[in-house]
């Protein structure tokens, strides 16, 4: 019995500290090379909370909110709203790495970036 309850309580901490490192929680921050061989820095702060993101874009001009937040897992989505248009972003988040892989679709034209935790 006593193996039992020291089997489990092992396990329980294992899950426990994989939960706390697949978390998307925190600042991330990378570069955006639009298709006309430009470059855009962008940075975000996620916050999960159980099934729920939400978060800000840092932009030169200050901060935007995120909306239409969902996420399963390590796969997550949001908008951005920018001049009037909801810019669609698709991610998946990789804790082994640290990193976001982020697809974004602005008016049709896709983009990619690899975001790096900035908050460490």
């Amino acid at each position: 019995m006593r193996k039992l309850f020291t089997t489990t309580a092992l396990v329980c901490c294992i899950m426990v500290c994989l939960a706390v490192v697949a978390d998307l929680t925190g600042k991330w921050t990378g570069t955006l090379k639009t298709p006309d061989g430009g470059e855009f820095p962008i940075n975000y702060t996620f916050k999960v909370d159980g099934d729920k993101l939400t978060g800000t874009g840092t932009t030169p001009s200050g901060e935007i909110a995120i909306e239409n937040c969902k996420i399963t897992g390590a796969d997550f989505s949001f908008t951005v709203p920018f001049n009037g248009t909801d810019i669609k972003n698709t991610g998946k988040f990789y804790a082994e790495g640290d990193s976001v892989s982020l697809n974004i679709d602005f008016n049709g034209m896709a983009m990619h970036s690899t975001l790096k935790r900035a908050d460490k």
